[in-house]
């Protein structure tokens, strides 16, 4: 697990913000949650840090699953004040969230991210479909049996007979979520039965379209990110799944992999064109930003960060346009609670 630890001695909380015991200061911030996210923060953190002598910023990477169970488990000075997020919060967390206290989740869109396969500079070019991408790493392909599938041709015999190896986030990163929202379900449901299955057998469509072989092809890596980029590096042929930021940062020793016939760049993932594209969020405490005035301050330094020119864009965050930048720059001032019946 990464942190990024900037702090100081403070005031207790405000007691009004409720819970827990003894001492975590009025100024300073927690943030857990999702690794593709945490370079955003951590660099907003520090400039947040550099203008506001006195405050103090912990940001921890969990992953988005791990961090929105620790951010729902209640109010006061022992829970986070905000989770990233490189998905959106889903109902029953939401669900849980107000299960334990937490009344006003606040949802804040800070850009847009692509979802990217990456391979070594080393290894040939591979170009595969959303529907190469499903069987090659689907436990049981549109329901005909386990995955025996041990190359790329056997997947499609316009494939290199290459070994599939991936590697890629536990279940508890929002990046497997959106591994499995964007690419594993599209690649199942190319087949017109598998899309009708979703309105006759729910569950059924879920495990045939979602559950992903446990036989060694596929390979947990974990949520260091760096370190994934690292392997798939050290070793052509593998395939590694993680989001567009990294990949940009690491140009010199890995690239994409061409999805049904788009490559990840700022404008196909601005326009959401690739395949991948995902939005990136950051989720706050109402209850804690009421009795904590450095997270409206935090909100602010994000939203001066994000657009265009921006030092997020440099990182490789693609900023919002238009009626999306607009509604993102509303949704950090405002502090409005999400709508829980958007949430899926």
């Amino acid at each position: 697990m990464k942190k990024f630890l900037l702090a100081l001695p403070f005031a207790a909380l405000v007691a009004a913000c409720g819970g827990g015991s003894g001492g975590n200061a009025a100024s300073q911030l927690k943030i857990v949650g999702s690794s593709t996210v945490y370079p955003f923060t951590t660099t907003v953190a520090e400039a947040f840090q550099r203008a506001n002598a006195g405050t103090s910023v912990i940001v921890e990477s969990t992953g988005t699953g791990s961090g929105i169970k620790l951010f729902c488990q209640g109010v006061g000075q022992d829970f986070p004040d905000m989770v990233n997020a490189s998905r959106r919060m889903k109902k029953s967390e939401h669900d849980a969230c107000l299960a334990a206290g937490v009344k006003q989740v606040i949802e804040v869109p800070i850009g847009i991210d692509g979802l990217t396969l990456i391979e070594s500079n080393k290894a040939a070019p591979l170009k595969v479909s959303l529907a190469d991408v499903y069987e090659a790493v689907a436990a049981n392909p549109y329901g005909r049996g386990p995955n025996t599938a041990r190359t790329w041709r056997d997947v499609n015999p316009a494939l290199p007979a290459m070994p599939i190896r991936v590697m890629g986030p536990p279940p508890t990163s929002g990046t497997r979520d959106s591994f499995v929202e964007l690419m594993m379900t599209p690649g199942c449901e190319s087949d017109p039965a598998m899309k009708a299955l979703k309105a006759s057998d729910e569950a059924r469509h879920k495990d045939v379209c979602t559950r992903v072989r446990e036989d060694g092809v596929f390979v947990e890596a974990g949520e260091n990110d760096n370190l994934l980029v690292q392997k798939v590096e050290a070793d052509p042929g593998t395939i590694g799944v993680l989001g567009y930021s990294f990949l940009a940062e690491n140009a010199d020793k890995i690239r994409p992999l061409e999805i049904n016939g788009v490559l990840p760049t700022q404008a196909t993932i601005q326009n959401l064109s690739y395949p991948g594209a995902r939005r990136m969020y950051l989720y706050v405490k109402g209850e804690h930003a009421a009795v904590k005035p450095a997270i409206r301050g935090f909100l602010a330094q994000f939203v001066g960060a994000w657009g265009a020119g921006g030092i997020l864009e440099q990182r490789g965050l693609v900023p919002f346009t238009g009626a999306d930048a607009t509604a993102a720059a509303a949704a950090a001032t405002n502090l409005t609670p999400v709508d829980a019946s958007t949430l899926k």
